[in-house]
């Protein structure tokens, strides 16, 4: 049976998250969804997969609660649950920038379609950012973006103080997977003074949806965050494997390195397990 995975988040003032856990876990059970959501004061966000109609189910729950009545949701397709359970868990923030005065439920950058990505990025006046952690960009980035060498998304504040300057990188694309990080490193952004800073809607995953092949700029294959590890253009399931100790991604060529034992370690243990 084909299972649909749905991406989700919407940074919100949600200042009883607290009291959901348990009423939108045991919903979740009840209808056999398996992923994780995330609840914090600042939104929710999550991933899950199940049957067509257990996912239409939850989301007509979400959207009972005024504040989500609005919340997308992405959809890719996989043949077997890429989660072992269901987990719903509280957090300070719904993804940990270490920032405290940031606030995207009131202030954000751009938007721009998947559709007209490719001119915004082929701007030579514009840096184009990927706002993922390096064990991400490895395997698939947008030509000519700039790779901030982050372990987490916690060293991205750090990144832009020392790389970017307000008064001189007057236009900034930012992008991710799913679209919720670049939207949060975009609120960051703009109150750190940068006037332009636009961020791709929906991600790297609604391009790779939407943008046919022969007309892509995306290099490689995205990285997700399950048992599919990566998927290509109209986000069929990709190559590469996870390694089991560092849990970094593995290619075919990764394999035949003589420092990969399956199920064991790969070439990339050696720089420790991932933040």
């Amino acid at each position: 049976m084909t299972l649909v995975v749905a991406t989700f988040y919407k940074f919100v003032q949600f200042p009883d998250f607290a009291e959901k856990q348990t009423a939108l876990l045991s919903y979740c059970q009840a209808h056999n969804v398996r992923g994780t959501i995330l609840l914090a004061a600042e939104g929710i966000n999550g991933t899950i997969a199940a049957s067509r109609h257990a996912i239409e189910a939850v989301f007509t729950y979400l959207h009972s609660d005024p504040r989500l009545a609005d919340l997308e949701y992405k959809e890719s397709y996989t043949d077997s649950f890429p989660f072992d359970r269901m987990k719903v868990r509280l957090k300070k923030e719904i993804v940990t920038l270490g920032v405290s005065d940031v606030n995207p439920s009131d202030r954000v950058g751009t938007y721009i379609s998947p559709q007209d990505w490719n001119a915004l990025i082929s701007d030579p006046n514009v840096i184009v950012i990927d706002t993922r952690n390096n064990y991400e960009v490895d395997i698939g980035t947008f030509k000519g973006a700039q790779n901030p060498q982050t372990r987490s998304f916690r060293q991205f504040p750090d990144y832009i103080h020392h790389n970017l300057d307000p008064t001189q990188h007057k236009k900034v694309a930012l992008f991710c997977t799913g679209g919720i990080r670049c939207e949060k490193a975009s609120s960051f952004m703009l109150a750190q003074g940068f006037q332009e800073v636009y961020h791709l809607k929906g991600g790297i995953l609604k391009y790779l949806e939407e943008i046919p092949p022969e007309e892509s700029l995306w290099q490689g294959e995205c990285f997700v965050f399950d048992h599919r590890v990566a998927v290509q253009h109209g986000l069929e399931p990709g190559t590469y494997e996870m390694c089991r100790r560092c849990g970094h991604p593995i290619s075919e060529e990764d394999k035949a390195s003589p420092e990969y034992e399956a199920g064991m370690c790969c070439p990339h243990c050696g720089g420790g397990v991932m933040a």
